[in-house]
């Protein structure tokens, strides 16, 4: 399974304000906090904004205003294919930034060179926006076969069972999958590890944060560090001359991975940009090489960075580069002379390219599974003519997501999925899925390996429906629902988050969906397994409800953090940290684990 979590502003969002930013070059200096106020459900704020700024009625009846104040008939959608809507959505421009020319094609070839109201909807629109933008690379190595298998934590929002006070059932285990539920699954607060402190008015990038048998590893600003799993103490700690700029979700089966940095601390040489690749040991606590690949006069600004195989891809706008991750040896590099360039990425499993063809207004996308170690195509799919970004949701299987002419209308970057096989490159089915009616989201313009809220597993798609309103009085909820990769149906698998709850997928296990359930404001999260048949909720963890862990973990929410839980521990890290202007304790990790 494949999801999640470099970085221009997500699809659809407006953009945002340029300038040289902390830590990403082209972003603003201060990256705005998600929205402060109460924890989810919090009770006594009948009406408030749903997560991402718009009020989010169940089943939202045709011609409402959409986010940016658009007619949003329900599940209205134009033909497959069809070209962009003139002008983009309001708020934000059409297919690409107003006076840019059009991207230079120096492309890889196959085998080888690869405050009003509507004021109030952008500002919000435009957090999350930041959010997404600094997400970075989450890796699960499963402890239950030596680290031999990689799958990855995600964010967004699904549903789940609930029911009684707390929530959800309880007891019992899952089947088809290796994490099992204690005999008691209440939890303590393992550890906390206070956000790094940075310059005023500045904020820095800190995405990535992978987790191995010995360690757990987290960015920090300008280094990597590797921190006991139950402890929290310094185990290691990886010096880098900048800022990580965005690291991969995947790491080999022996726990090698890859960051993206800058040369120097922002704003000494921010104009170098994000330009250096590093790979780095989650085993051994090292780095093993620095590269960098050059266009010209110039070193290649990179906008991702995925591992498959024994390679790390990073795509660009000059196109793909790859390195061998155990010598750091070329394998392929952008070529000037080519109509195409592949603009990224995605990993583990498989390796898969998303290649760009033609100007941007008259944009080809093929998508490509490739041998990791020469580039070869082994099979393509070409999208319809006009849809000009499309993220990798999943490399095996191939699941891509794309916003098909525009017609999403919420900056989730997705109105459609296609599943397609690896082996030939035929569509299997295409999955329509609304943005009114689901909550799952990608940001496909660079980072074409960043989308959250949704799940992929055993010929499955586990999407999240909006939140609605619940039974109980001011309460908001939301479903999880499936859909068949091969017909693109919904199996009629539905389970529910209970009333004051919400969950976020992080990844599949076995057949299993393992989640993250957000309380309301007087309890502490839950991680439950979703039982791949029945739908049945098994509860794995559950945090303490006490004020000021509550407070720490609602700061960590699934929609701006990264999430990995394994075998009785969930690990919650924020993705940048800025000057604490807010006055809030912040934190740069919390861990939770068993409180026997």
């Amino acid at each position: 399974m494949s999801t999640w979590p470099a970085r221009t502003p997500g699809y659809g969002y407006p953009q945002a304000p340029s300038g040289p930013g902390y830590g990403y070059p082209g972003q603003p200096g201060q990256q705005p906090q998600p929205p402060a106020g109460p924890g989810y459900g919090y009770p006594g704020q009948p009406g408030q904004p749903g997560p991402y700024g718009q009020q989010t009625a169940y089943g939202q009846q045709p011609g409402q205003p959409g986010p940016y104040g658009q007619q949003t008939a329900y599940g209205q959608q134009p033909g497959y294919g069809s070209p962009g809507q003139p002008g983009g959505q309001p708020g934000f421009p059409a297919q690409g930034y107003p006076g840019q020319p059009t991207v230079p094609m120096y492309p890889q070839p196959a085998g080888g060179g690869r405050k009003s109201n509507a004021q109030l909807w952008i500002i919000v629109a435009a957090v999350v926006a930041i959010a997404l933008i600094v997400g970075g690379g989450v890796w699960y190595a499963n402890s239950a076969d030596g680290g031999k298998k990689n799958e990855t934590a995600s964010t967004g929002g699904t549903g789940g069972k609930g029911g009684g006070e707390k929530g959800g059932d309880t007891g019992g285990t899952s089947s088809g999958g290796s994490e099992k539920a204690p005999s008691d699954p209440a939890s303590k607060l393992l550890f906390q590890i206070p956000s790094p402190k940075v310059a005023k008015d500045d904020s820095v990038i800190v995405s990535g944060s992978w987790l191995t048998e010995k360690a757990y590893v987290k960015s920090g600003v300008a280094e990597i560090v590797g921190y006991d799993p139950v402890k929290g103490s310094k185990l290691w700690t990886v010096k880098l001359p900048g800022p990580v700029c965005t690291a991969s979700e995947h790491a080999t089966d022996d726990g090698k991975t890859a960051v993206v940095f800058q040369p120097k601390m922002p704003p000494k040489d921010s104009s170098a940009g994000c330009s250096q690749v590093a790979a780095i040991d989650l085993v051994a606590g090292k780095q093993l090489w620095t590269k960098t690949v050059s266009s010209g006069d110039y070193p290649v600004t990179f906008d991702n960075v995925t591992v498959s195989g024994r390679t790390v891809a990073l795509g660009a706008t000059e196109g793909g580069s790859a390195f061998d991750i155990d010598s750091g040896k070329a394998l392929w590099a952008p070529k000037t002379s080519d109509t195409c360039y592949d603009a990224g990425y995605g990993g583990g499993a498989k390796l898969v390219a998303v290649r760009k063809c033609g100007s941007y207004d008259a944009r080809e996308l093929q998508i490509q599974t490739i041998d990791p170690a020469s580039g070869k195509v082994i099979s393509e799919y070409k999208l319809a003519k006009g849809i000009e970004y499309a993220s990798i949701v999943s490399t095996e299987p191939l699941v891509v997501a794309a916003d098909v002419g525009d017609s999403a209308q919420d900056g989730s970057g997705i109105s459609d999925f296609f599943s397609i096989d690896n082996k030939t490159g035929k569509l299997k089915t295409r999955i329509s899925a609304p943005g009114e009616q689901f909550a799952a989201r990608c940001d496909g313009i660079t980072r074409v390996e960043h989308c959250s809220g949704l799940a992929v597993g055993a010929d499955r798609l586990y999407l999240p429906t909006e939140e609605h309103d619940g039974t109980g009085e001011y309460s908001r909820t939301n479903e999880i629902v499936a859909f068949d990769l091969s017909t693109g149906k919904q199996t009629g698998q539905r389970a529910d988050a209970g009333d004051g709850y919400e969950l976020t997928p992080l990844r599949t296990d076995g057949g299993n969906v393992i989640a993250y359930k957000s309380a309301p404001y007087d309890e502490g999260g839950q991680v439950v397994s979703i039982d791949g048949g029945s739908f049945k909720q098994t509860t794995l963890l559950r945090n303490p409800a006490t004020e000021s862990v509550r407070d720490a973990e609602s700061s960590m929410s699934p929609e701006y953090s990264e999430l990995i839980y394994s075998q009785g521990r969930l690990y919650m890290s924020a993705v940048y940290a800025d000057d604490g202007g807010s006055g809030d304790e912040e934190y740069l990790v919390l861990a939770f684990g068993a409180a026997g």
